[in-house]
């Protein structure tokens, strides 16, 4: 986890005010319906979040141009495995571009350095420098051009052992993306790469248990987790819950992309893999159904709650188990009531990675370490993202509820910080004016993802619908992606799946439970209209949320900063229309110069709110930073694109070099 100074500060309640749940409807830019109107509007926020937003914190304000990709924050300077794992992993069916793009520049800080057991990465702590060669197919904490940590950068890293559970989340988001965008270039450039971070993971596996070994640190949570304490005081490798059922997951997603490849009988290899993978977590699982946190060598387990030693509930396993279908819906269900039955592990409804304080780190549980604070018990919003699409398997919608609305309570302050100290109630960086991280998106990404929950294979796209049952009626105004289709989505109803149409036709491949879309069968942009419980058809959507677009001069009065950027943005927007005749509308730099152009205009839209008294005011040095950041976002679009296109004009890809030309020539 991100290295950091630990800092107290009490943050006020903020209290979240929507209209009560009533069966109306509700109108929004992205989601539409009729029934519990907060529910449907705490969607529409959420969604918001991903988008350019006048009000909210969004993702665009963690663009870089330092590698044409998102940062984890402002403060946070590089790129994080376990950080972005929840946000992206739930995000990525409603990623478009020029989203796509940033997110794959920065998943290749992971991929471009990954080790080869040959190349030295450096790492100074502190003042020591290590001189690190990772394994081949090792992946990394974290990393940014020229720097790639390929072990848990705090803590005592001279004990730590590699990446093994970062590497196989790395495996799992890069195979989430390949199997959206069905890129045949894109597969063949990272198969290859990700066959061999499998082959670095197998390394681990015990070949008279199935079970993964990993020492201090390797665990996503890192560096909560020590390993096996050896009788003599040092620490060894233990069999890691988490490897396991991260790995399982990661592979149910690379047996996929082989088979989309049309290598079936490498998928078939990884398939035995996974099965006696999965069946060994037998081993991990108490009598009650859940899972414990680890198992050292001579038997001792960790993680059985109420034992006298050891005896927490580790969270991260149990519900990543639930979240990615390691494990049964029989044991889905033990594993959530006894997580619903220990009060402590979600204090301020969203979810700690324990309860109660580990007792079996490498260090004492006092100041960083603390019970509460940082990965012993502090809160990680790329957990709850994991969380809420557990809860949205299992039917738990109010649990959902809680945890959106408390991230509001941040959201509505500027301070969608990570992780939440306090057990989830307070900021990290409470000096700093305004926080941000990627994480911290977490919740809202899996609060949309969860509603359909998009099991994407090779040939197919499973759609399983979880509509909390106080909702009648749903839209989604917003495309989910799959290869070059664009699907809407439009649901009526409660109970069972009763009938299923694909614009005005109907369509048969459902069960009571889920939608089986098969891709040659969609026409490239579709709405699947989803009836429950024998109600009537919904109507067809497919009106996607109209873009903002800047002034056309800015009006008078502005500091002359605003004003610049403004004919930026119009420039940027005339070379997106110039594409657009060219039919390369739908391309990346296409798609990056309407986002930078349309960042400018919401600039506008938040100023005028501003001037009506529509939006809360800050304490004024946050306020400041807020209004701030709005600007240092466009701008860093823009000079991103910029130099991108620059770039372009002696490249030796004629498509790329007629870009960066019609660029240095508009006027």
């Amino acid at each position: 986890m991100r290295p950091s100074v630990w800092i107290l500060a009490v943050a006020p309640a903020v209290t979240t005010a929507f209209a009560s749940a009533a069966a109306e409807r509700f109108e929004g830019r992205f989601f539409g319906g009729q029934g519990d109107r907060e529910y449907i509007e705490l969607l529409d926020v959420a969604r918001r979040m991903f988008d350019p937003d006048p009000e909210f914190q969004n993702l665009p304000m963690l663009y870089t141009p330092a590698w044409n990709g998102f940062v984890e924050g402002p403060t946070w300077d590089a790129w994080w495995i376990q950080n972005s794992y929840g946000t992206t992993y739930c995000a990525l069916p409603f990623l478009d571009q020029p989203y796509q793009t940033f997110l794959s520049n920065s998943h290749d800080l992971w991929f471009d350095q990954m080790g080869d057991g040959k190349t030295v990465r450096p790492f100074r702590h502190g003042n020591t420098q290590y001189d690190w060669v990772p394994p081949d197919g090792c992946l990394c904490d974290a990393a940014r051009p020229g720097w790639f940590v390929a072990k848990q950068g705090d803590g005592r890293v001279d004990i730590h052992d590699w990446g093994m559970e970062f590497t196989a989340a790395g495996l799992l988001m890069q195979c989430e993306l390949l199997l959206i965008r069905r890129d045949p270039a894109m597969i063949d450039r990272y198969l290859p790469r990700l066959e061999r971070c499998a082959s670095f993971i197998e390394t681990r596996r015990d070949p008279e248990n199935d079970l993964f070994r990993a020492g201090p640190a390797a665990n996503l949570l890192a560096p909560s987790y020590a390993g096996w304490k050896k009788p003599d005081g040092t620490y060894g490798q233990a069999y890691l819950t988490g490897l396991s059922v991260t790995y399982v997951a990661a592979l149910d997603r690379l047996i996929e992309v082989e088979r989309l490849a049309g290598r079936a009988s490498k998928a078939d290899e990884y398939a035995a893999r996974r099965d006696s993978a999965r069946r060994a977590l037998v081993r991990l699982t108490t009598d009650e159904g859940y899972l414990i946190r680890s198992l050292d060598p001579d038997g001792t387990r960790h993680g059985v709650y109420g034992a006298p030693k050891h005896g927490y509930f580790e969270a991260p396993p149990n519900h990543d188990a639930i979240a990615f279908r390691v494990v049964d819906d029989g044991q889905a269900r033990r594993i959530f009531e006894k997580i619903a039955s220990i009060p402590g592990l979600r204090p301020y409804g969203m979810i700690l990675p324990n309860y109660s304080s580990l007792d079996d780190m490498y260090e004492q549980p006092s100041g960083l370490w603390a019970f509460g604070t940082w990965v012993n018990g502090g809160h990680w919003s790329t957990c709850e993202g994991r969380m809420i699409l557990a809860y949205y398997r299992l039917g738990q919608y109010e649990d959902a509820r809680r945890s959106m609305k408390h991230l509001l309570g941040f959201a509505r302050r500027f301070r969608m910080d990570n992780p939440l100290t306090k057990f989830g109630s307070d900021v990290y960086q409470p000096h700093e004016p305004i926080n941000l991280c990627y994480d911290t998106f977490a919740p809202a990404a899996a609060l949309v993802r969860g509603l359909f929950e998009y099991l994407y294979r090779a040939d197919s796209l499973l759609i399983i619908p979880h509509i909390p049952p106080a909702i009648t009626a749903l839209e989604q105004r917003f495309p989910v992606f799959w290869g070059r289709k664009r699907l809407y989505l439009s649901i009526a109803g409660q109970g069972p799946v009763t009938a299923v149409y694909l614009d005005d036709e109907p369509y048969e491949a459902h069960n009571r439970d889920s939608v089986a879309l098969r891709y040659d069968d969609l026409p490239p942009v579709v709405c699947v209209r989803i009836a429950l419980g024998g109600a009537p058809i919904p109507r067809i959507v497919k009106s996607a949320a109209a873009r903002r677009v800047p002034p056309a001069s800015a009006p008078a009065g502005l500091p002359e900063s605003l004003t610049h950027l403004t004919r930026r943005a119009a420039r940027m927007l005339s070379f997106a229309e110039a594409l657009a005749r060219m039919g390369q509308g739908e391309t990346y730099e296409a798609a990056h110069a309407r986002l930078a152009a349309e960042c400018v205009a919401v600039i506008h839209e938040r100023q005028r709110l501003q001037a009506r008294g529509r939006l809360p005011r800050l304490p004024e040095v946050s306020q400041i930073a807020a209004d701030r950041s709005y600007v240092d976002t466009a701008v860093r679009l823009c000079d991103g694109l910029e130099a991108v296109l620059a770039s372009y004009e002696d490249s030796g890809d004629a498509a790329r070099r007629r870009m960066g030309v019609l660029w240095r020539d508009l006027p």
